[in-house]
């Protein structure tokens, strides 16, 4: 009866193999259930077997006393000791197949339990990346809008600067009716105003006297005016520099300075020091730090973005010229003024050659190279400079651009100094009555 059920025994495992090749089909759910019923059929079967086997080796035992107590049977007693021994053998081989099956059993589940948590933390990951995506359009949408309410914030302070202009010329109307009819006695007044005025004035000629008393921000426009100059701002580094201008522009310099030194970093690392990117962000970081009046800062920074950008885009590059300015707008700032001359020749030279010399940023450089000599008293060279500017901007944008008054009223303001009341009269003269009919029509010599 015991062989039979081990030879049934025997029978039903390549079946059980068979199903679990199947098992490889279903589900990750149907598998770990139907492995826990084997492994449930294979304890319930190691422990059958285990009956089995004790029953066998009582039967030895049995066997072996009735040897010792017959000693006419002892060849029949040996014979069914024998048979016995080879049915306790199979059954052990059977347990030991059952074990490896439990052992695999046991291997799978546990694989089975991994992989669910592999899987929950792929989930998890998942929906962290949908979360930071969407914070990302978040974001892009907010900068959309804080750049919306800039460029509105922009067209008003644009619209009051004419307002401003508008009543400033009708002031100047009125002071001028008033030197007209004889009052001279504000003459000395305004003569001696200039030399009270900040000497780096028209070194910024979009800032206002009192904004750089108080030490306000440079303008986006300005500010990206001067970082871009001759050298477009590479897609990777847009957005940044759209935002370190932005919060510069504010005041903020809490939250530019860093924007700019850890895009700084990256950058090194990706693209190495030597990299006309990098020079982009030393610049901007220089100009946040000239607003912050720290200039040795400023002026190491710009020297570095100066020597990469002669490395890499030549020493001839528009984007030199522009970092040489930069450096002899800082050195005017410091009063360093035979300093700055030489590097803002300079600046002049590489747009001439690669501008052409009737180039409008041409004649932006001489401004900044004549206001540099009038602070030194080199009035021939200033007035040289001036006047070739002047023909420029009359030449290339006409004589109703804004640059055209300004520079006449530069030339007038160095005549002043010397003396030449004369000249300075006629260019003023000029500038109010082009003013005045662009305005309100011509008018009628006094």
């Amino acid at each position: 009866m015991v062989s039979a059920e081990i030879v049934m025994e025997e029978r039903d495992e390549p079946k059980k193999i068979e199903c679990i090749g199947k098992m490889t089909q279903m589900t990750q759910e149907e598998i770990m259930t139907n492995t826990k019923t084997v492994v449930q059929g294979l304890e319930a079967l190691k422990n059958e077997h285990n009956s089995i086997l004790n029953g066998l080796t009582s039967s030895l035992e049995l066997a072996v006393n009735a040897v010792e107590k017959a000693q006419q049977a002892v060849q029949q007693q040996n014979g069914d000791s024998s048979v016995v021994e080879e049915k306790t053998g199979l059954v052990q081989k059977s347990l030991e197949m059952i074990e490896l099956g439990l052992g695999e059993a046991h291997v799978m589940m546990a694989l089975a339990s991994h992989l669910q948590i592999v899987e929950a933390e792929k989930q998890k990951l998942r929906t962290q990346v949908r979360r930071l995506c969407q914070e990302n359009a978040w974001l892009r949408d907010e900068l959309a809008n804080t750049q919306q309410k800039l460029q509105a914030s922009e067209q008003s302070v644009a619209q009051l600067e004419e307002e401003k202009k508008h009543l400033e010329f009708m002031a100047s109307i009125r002071k001028y009716d008033q030197d007209v009819t004889g009052d001279d006695s504000s003459t000395e007044t305004k003569q001696d105003k200039p030399k009270q005025d900040d000497p780096v004035v028209d070194l910024f000629p979009d800032d206002d006297t009192e904004e750089r008393n108080t030490m306000s921000p440079t303008p986006p426009s300005q500010f990206a005016q001067q970082v871009n100059a001759g050298y477009e701002i590479p897609a990777r580094l847009r957005t940044l520099h759209n935002l370190v201008i932005q919060y510069a522009s504010q005041g903020r310099y809490e939250v530019a300075v860093p924007l700019c030194k850890q895009a700084l970093e990256d950058l090194e690392k990706t693209s190495g020091h030597d990299h006309p990117d990098v020079a982009t962000m030393l610049n901007i970081l220089a100009l946040v730090y000239r607003d912050q009046n720290k200039y040795k800062e400023a002026a190491n920074l710009l020297n570095d973005a100066l020597a990469i950008r002669e490395k890499t885009l030549g020493e001839n590059h528009p984007a030199v010229a522009a970092t040489l300015n930069n450096l002899a707008v800082l050195y005017g700032k410091r009063g360093k003024y035979k300093e700055a001359e030489p590097l803002c020749k300079r600046a002049l030279e590489i747009r001439e050659k690669v501008l052409g010399k009737d180039h409008p940023d041409v004649a932006k450089q001489l401004n900044n190279l004549a206001l540099l000599c009038q602070n030194q008293g080199k009035y021939e060279e200033v007035e040289r400079y001036y006047q070739r500017a002047l023909e420029i901007y009359e030449s290339k944008l006409g004589p109703d651009d804004p640059n055209v008054a300004k520079t006449k009223n530069n030339l007038a303001s160095c005549y002043l100094k010397q003396g030449k009341y004369k000249e300075a009269e006629i260019l003023y003269k000029q500038v109010l009555t082009r003013a005045h009919e662009r305005e309100f029509g011509t008018i009628d010599e006094f």
